[in-house]
């Protein structure tokens, strides 16, 4: 079974940068391999699923990660890298497994430019109910899919649906290392409501330390995107990965790989 091992790429150990005072400005970083904060939520100890839960990030600064579920999408997913690479803007897509093996090549662009990719499971199953063997399965399936596309795993997961007890992400945190990642706008733009109301949705609700949900498996969401960054850059708005928004190195410039865990003692 897997876990992550490496150094970043800058060699600074477990230094979090300015990003991880915005994000937890009272919390001392963990020395492991991801350099963990020892709570997201600034709280304390580790006790709870919530404390490695990321649905915002505490801030002032006029920063938001735009996050793309479900992909990648062979038509759908190349039209919005055009977009985001006009735009000169990062973000992070959350992938499905059985996708990264059926487009490695497309999963390499996306990295190649800069973009983040996390982990959204191998088959895209509600995770309820779940035995703990089955969580990891469908998880560490998609992190190697991802490694062997582009050469590092993901740091970060999202469930499908956002369905993750809080036993359960309490689980994923000891046994791999990665924090479960939801959202603090929602467009709802699985429903189809039409481009213009998306880019509505999104800049009207957006705030400071925002998580954002998309679907890059829509066309009216990327239709939606142009006039979507447009509007939050005009509120102020900068663009931040998910790594960079709660305070972790670019993962794109990490250098990270799965090894095998050591048995337990």
């Amino acid at each position: 079974m897997p876990k992550f091992s490496g150094q970043f790429a800058d060699r600074r150990g477990v230094l979090l940068g300015l990003g991880a005072v915005l994000a937890c400005p009272a919390v001392i970083g963990r020395a492991e391999a991801q350099a963990i904060p020892a709570s997201f939520t600034g709280n304390g100890p580790v006790t709870r699923g919530a404390d490695v839960t990321v649905q915002r990030v505490n801030t002032r600064q006029p920063v938001v990660a735009l996050t793309f579920d479900d992909g990648p999408h062979p038509r759908l997913t190349p039209q919005l890298l055009d977009i985001l690479r006009a735009a000169n803007v990062r973000a992070t897509f959350y992938m499905i497994g059985r996708n990264v093996a059926r487009y490695p090549q497309l999963v390499a662009r996306v990295a190649a430019e800069g973009h983040e990719i996390g982990n959204h499971t191998w088959s895209h199953p509600s995770l309820y109910g779940r035995s703990d063997a089955g969580v990891l399965n469908e998880i560490d399936r998609t992190s190697l899919a991802i490694q062997n596309a582009v050469g590092r795993p993901p740091v970060t997961m999202r469930p499908p649906y956002g369905n993750l007890y809080d036993r359960q992400r309490l689980m994923l945190y000891a046994e791999r290392n990665m924090p479960t990642v939801l959202w603090s706008v929602d467009p709802q733009d699985w429903q189809r409501p039409g481009s213009s109301v998306v880019r509505q949705r999104i800049v009207g609700s957006a705030h400071p330390g925002a998580v954002v949900l998309a679907h890059d498996i829509h066309s009216p969401t990327v239709r939606a995107m142009p006039a979507t960054i447009e509007g939050l850059a005009a509120r102020g708005f900068r663009f931040l990965t998910v790594s960079e928004l709660i305070g972790w190195p670019r993962w794109d410039q990490r250098r990270i790989r799965i090894a095998a865990r050591s048995p337990r003692s």
